[in-house]
């Protein structure tokens, strides 16, 4: 005889299962899968967060908080919107020295480097011509004499990192007032022709009643030539005549200038 209760031909009820051994145990349930990426976030590129930092950390730190290559790095953001633009960046400054040298290099060259087009390149030096219209614009319609360190600041971003040389003359009005910066004239790597008549003739067509030269040395060492005193002086005999002052001759190294007046050569 089996240990099975005989029901009389009855169908068995259904058994709950035993749920306590489970319960007893502390089981947990099994956690939700975390929902699966939507296809925009899977061809998200993986430097939009690097990005998304760097410009954190100028918003609160400004320039000062992001070394060269990260600066240059945002200024390419645009220019190249879907590639890391880091390594760019450090082959910019490996190849042109630092980055006042990257923003002022030529088009020609700026464009030999793999990875710059034209749009990139045109890009830095757009970031060129904005500081140098912001520097020349807290000079421009001021005395030269009272804003004299903001008159030498602009003449460095304008022309220190020069491959050639440049002389421009700025010209004076009866308050020292700056009316007018032109460039005279472009030469080679250690020379610009200088016409002393031309120059002069220039300030009465202006109205100006005193002038300042100013010249670069690519060579970056701003100690004036023999020739640059020479130059200076025939300009300023050709002046004196005609009632326009010569006030200074500058001389724009990188990094710093001499003053042909303050060296007691004017």
């Amino acid at each position: 005889m089996s240990g099975f209760e005989d029901t009389g031909g009855k169908p068995l009820p259904k058994l709950q299962p035993d749920t306590r051994a489970d319960e007893s145990k502390g089981s947990k349930p099994t956690p939700a899968r975390p929902p699966a990426k939507t296809k925009a976030e899977k061809q998200k590129p993986s430097h939009t967060g690097h990005r998304q930092r760097l410009r954190e950390r100028f918003i609160q730190g400004g320039a000062d908080a992001l070394p060269d290559y990260e600066l240059l790095e945002m200024i390419l953001f645009r220019a190249i919107p879907r590639r890391d633009t880091k390594p760019l960046a450090k082959e910019l400054l490996k190849r042109f020295g630092g980055f006042n040298e990257v923003i002022t290099a030529p088009m020609e060259r700026l464009v030999e480097v793999h990875g710059v087009s034209e749009g990139v390149a045109t890009e830095l030096k757009l970031v060129q011509a904005a500081s140098l219209r912001l520097a020349k614009s807290k000079v421009l319609d001021r005395p030269a004499i009272s804003s004299w360190s903001a008159l030498v600041d602009y003449c460095t971003a304008a022309m220190a990192y020069e491959t050639t040389e440049q002389f421009r003359i700025l010209f004076l009005d009866r308050k020292n007032i700056l009316i007018a910066d032109e460039i005279q004239s472009r030469g080679t790597i250690d020379h610009t022709p200088v016409y002393p008549r031309e120059v002069v003739k220039r300030a009465l067509e202006l109205g100006a009643s005193a002038i300042i030269l100013v010249h670069n040395h690519p060579s970056g060492d701003p100690t004036p030539s023999r020739a640059d005193v020479d130059m200076t002086k025939k300009v300023e005999d050709a002046a004196k005549p005609l009632g326009v002052a010569v006030h200074d001759h500058l001389v724009i190294g990188k990094g710093n200038h001499a003053s042909l007046r303050q060296l007691g050569l004017l």
